[in-house]
């Protein structure tokens, strides 16, 4: 869910509202002293002007206090409260507050209820992925399971035949195959969720890596392929890997990389000239465990992979409009920054 914004206006910083207390402290002697000059004090009684000093004094005291009160302990009592209550389970309760007094309560405002957001998403995020991950998980240990029952059934009075029990075993052997590629891609999924590694990769060693795994793709490239991208060698691997896998799925023969960089982006443009993503598909390719290929194996995983490892590591992918066949994906990676 998108995060609530704080509305834009101007507020004072705390800062500001801190020397303007100070001075007003530090005024309230000197106006004292102003006054008591100006009058002749001759009488051991309080004058009135002395009266009236102390209540100058004693209002503009309530007066700092109500300032302060106002834009800093309420917004952060506010504050306070609206956590407890997100930590509740509350949904609701990301929300902009009433009140947030000075600019810097704002700003901090407004990152917890981003971070709220991302909390909330990541909670539906990892319901959804578990409920999913059963679903795939239950079918091929459902198949395995059958076949090795009637395997086990299989008595003298009525034999199997020998065709029928290869089936059986070829459908356990495909089934755990799947399993295999799902507990694979699970591990991916979690390396690119919890990066550990630093580390970069150049395009030219990519290159050559996906040439070595994928020798039924003609691989070719464009631009500055000696440029290093933020990105370790593992999860770079991963990354266009499994771009490749897919178009290779797809019908693809040819792939190719062009590479474009800037001071602080290398922009690499990943085409295929595989049978492509229809408009009905485009939205969701991303999502997890959405294949059209779960016939042929496929998980429904890859992209989803490798959105989250490019993530990770400050890194962004998306999928470009194509005019002909095939299709194209826009990977942005940062610069690998030489130091020293």
């Amino acid at each position: 869910m998108p995060a609530p914004k704080v509305r834009t206006k101007w507020r004072p910083t705390l800062a500001l509202i801190v020397y303007v207390v100070l001075l007003a402290v530090m005024a309230l002697p000197i106006l004292i002293v102003i006054w008591f000059r100006a009058v002749e004090a001759s009488s051991n009684r309080m004058a009135p002007a002395e009266i009236g000093a102390l209540a100058v004094v004693f209002i503009l005291t309530l007066g700092v206090a109500y300032v302060l009160t106002r834009t800093i302990t309420g917004p952060i009592d506010a504050l306070i409260a609206r956590t407890e209550e997100i930590a509740r389970g509350g949904k609701g309760a990301i929300r902009p507050l009433e009140s947030y007094g000075t600019r810097e309560i704002a700003v901090l405002s407004q990152s917890f209820l981003d971070l709220a957001g991302k909390m909330v998403d990541r909670t539906e995020y990892v319901r959804s992925f578990a409920a999913h991950i059963s679903h795939e998980l239950r079918s091929p240990l459902t198949a395995i399971r059958g076949a090795a029952e009637l395997l086990r059934d299989d008595d003298v009075e009525r034999p199997m035949t020998k065709v029928q029990r290869l089936r059986f075993l070829d459908n356990i052997v495909a089934d755990a195959d799947r399993l295999d590629a799902l507990l694979q891609r699970l591990r991916e999924l979690a390396q690119a969720e919890t990066p550990v590694a630093e580390g970069k990769s150049s395009v030219t060693d990519i290159l050559s890596s996906l040439r070595g795994r994928f020798p039924a793709l003609d691989i070719s490239s464009a631009g500055d392929t000696e440029i290093s991208v933020a990105l370790p060698q593992e999860a770079a691997g991963i990354v266009f890997a499994n771009l490749a896998e897919n178009a290779l799925q797809h019908g693809a023969t040819l792939l190719e990389l062009r590479v474009s960089a800037d001071a602080r982006t290398v922009i690499i443009l990943v085409r295929d000239d595989g049978t492509g993503i229809s408009d009905a598909n485009r939205q969701r390719i991303f999502q997890p465990f959405f294949s059209t290929r779960r016939e042929q194996g496929g998980t429904g995983m890859g992209l989803g992979i490798v959105r989250a490892m490019l993530s990770s590591h400050g890194g962004t992918i998306r999928l470009l409009q194509m005019t002909g066949a095939g299709a194209e994906f826009e990977i942005t990676i940062p610069v690998q920054i030489i130091s020293g």
